[in-house]
């Protein structure tokens, strides 16, 4: 039996259900001719995708017109050349010689809870697709932490439904963000559960190789999947990056364990989504082993980890104006990218601060900058008067409770449909859309980028496509915290800012309802949550 790490670092995955070039590993001979069984199979697998990050404290409900829809062969060809889970889904099937059929492809940025009827409606088209089909295997990629306007848990009501539509012997794989909230009702209908294990996600496409993998094992009877999930109360306040600090050391030890016993085919652990306010918030390790009993033993220590290491989760983050000091003392040097934390789509805040704006035209250095808000009332103003015309705003501050819209005077120099193409790595080559966006080029200096969705400002797409030269400005905003970094690297320098609103947790800063967690709430006794599941009907091929 090889043990392979995969080539990011990640936890690695097993030759017995892995063919994608790891060293060591011949894909010729395979494993006991496991994998010259699968090619010359025609297993059909069933893939799909509905992907959205829903923040509780987010007013502003995130509708049909919010997502990207891809459906059956335009989802293929979309995912052949993008970075995601999904794609990493098809590519390995398609390597396998498995039979992809595509359902559907449902996308937003992160945002408010996602209108119900419109989940129903997705959910509708995928059940229907499975019960047509037949497939001998279903593969989704899901975030993990979607709620509706009605569902908390909107995964595992998916799921269930799903499981209840198919019956117990096709196999359910998904792939999910390590930022998701893992309930016990999305494990008990699927039979393998992988996320990524970077933050920020560079291995995206790897997770979805690996989901792909699994399934496929299971349908040859080489993997009989046992999932234990161990969950502790509490959140991560800070140091959520992957790479360094306490979070690397716990992945370290999970890859340590996953090396030195067989019977693991995968370790997961999640973040949880802070801003989800459900009754068993915490942060999770699920382990995936093959037919043995004392996941258990893995998951209960790994999760206790996260306690046992609580207080050093901890970001150095900088004011506004420290930050936009530190911009004007090296202009002559590449631009930096401020992570407006407080603000962060990629968190489900709604974009629509202005307060770097606001700071940038105090000051009287002159600093040139590109900053997006999320106002499509303003867009429309912008759109009445035309390029290169004078238009008088109030900018922002029309969502996120407690903020005011910041009045501004400038110039038109930019309208389009916002309709763009992700650069990546992250997520690159998938589309995306802003709304009608238009860019107003303030104090001659600062281009203000009006959307009328909220932008997934991470890429520095968002900015190409509206106009904005990236290497002419002394500052980019992003409304990001770390995938940013990835998307941004070469062409600006990362830079953490300490900013107001629903898109960071500090304690007492949001109100939470259900959700009893710490560091939020005074838990000094810890209770581990640890739960197996095993379905013991499997088809046989």
């Amino acid at each position: 039996m090889l043990s392979c790490r995969m080539p990011n670092g990640s936890i690695r995955m097993r030759p017995k259900c892995w063919s994608g070039g790891m060293p060591g590993y011949n894909e010729t001979t395979g494993n006991s001719g496991e994998i010259r069984k699968m090619q010359d199979s025609s297993m059909s697998i069933l893939v799909a995708r509905l992907w959205h990050e829903s923040n509780g404290f987010n007013p502003k409900v995130t509708m049909g017109g919010d997502f990207q829809i891809l459906k059956d062969e335009a989802l293929l060809k979309t995912a052949a050349s993008s970075g995601s889970t999904l794609s990493g889904m098809i590519a390995q099937l398609q390597l396998r010689n498995a039979r992809v059929i595509a359902s559907i492809s449902a996308i937003a940025a992160p945002g408010g809870p996602v209108d119900h009827a419109f989940y129903e409606k997705i959910k509708a088209r995928l059940i229907a697709d499975a019960v047509l089909h037949k497939p001998d295997a279903i593969a989704l990629e899901l975030h993990g932490a979607m709620a509706t306007t009605q569902l908390d848990d909107a995964e595992g009501d998916l799921l269930t439904s799903l499981r209840a539509s198919v019956g117990s012997r096709t196999p359910i794989g998904i792939g999910l963000d390590l930022h998701a909230h893992v309930t016990p009702a999305m494990l008990e209908a699927v039979d393998i559960c992988i996320a990524c294990k970077e933050n920020p996600h560079s291995d995206v496409v790897e997770c979805g190789h690996k989901v792909a993998d699994c399934l496929l094992a299971v349908l040859e009877g080489n993997l009989r999947p046992v999932m234990t999930m161990a969950k502790v109360p509490m959140i991560l306040p800070g140091a959520a990056e992957t790479a360094s600090g306490p979070l690397f050391e716990i992945h370290e030890e999970a890859r340590r364990l996953s090396d030195v016993d067989d019977a693991i085919w995968d370790i997961s652990l999640f973040n949880v989504f802070r801003y989800a306010d459900d009754t068993d918030i915490g942060q999770a390790a699920v382990v995936l082993t093959n037919d043995n009993s004392l996941s258990g033993e893995v998951a209960t220590p790994l999760a206790q980890a996260f306690w046992r290491e609580r207080d050093r989760f901890k970001d150095d983050l900088v004011s506004i104006d420290e930050a936009l000091s530190r911009v004007a003392a090296r202009r002559d040097q590449r631009p930096l990218v401020l992570a407006d934390m407080g603000d962060r789509v990629l968190a489900g805040a709604p974009g629509d601060s202005t307060a770097i704006l606001q700071a940038s035209l105090q000051r009287a250095d002159g600093l040139r900058g590109a900053i997006p808000v999320t106002d499509p009332e303003s867009v429309k103003v912008a759109f009445e008067a035309g390029i290169d015309q004078p238009v008088s705003l109030q900018i922002g501050g029309k969502i996120t409770p407690h903020f005011q819209p910041l009045s501004v005077r400038g110039r038109v120099i930019h309208l389009s449909d916002g309709d763009f193409v992700l650069a990546g790595p992250f997520q690159g080559g998938e589309p995306s859309a802003l709304g009608p966006t238009a860019t107003i080029l303030v104090d001659e200096r600062l281009h203000v980028v009006i959307t009328t969705k909220p932008a997934f400002s991470h890429d520095p797409a968002v900015f190409t496509s509206q106009g904005v030269d990236i290497g002419s400005q002394d500052f980019i905003v992003v409304k990001s915290g770390y995938h940013f970094k990835l998307n941004f690297a070469g062409l600006a320098i990362p830079l953490l800012v300490r900013s107001p609103g629903v898109g960071y947790y500090t304690k007492g800063s949001l109100v939470y309802r259900n959700a009893r967690f710490w560091p939020e709430h005074d838990i000094t006794d810890l209770t581990v949550m640890t739960q197996a599941f095993r379905r013991d009907r499997f088809p046989s091929h």
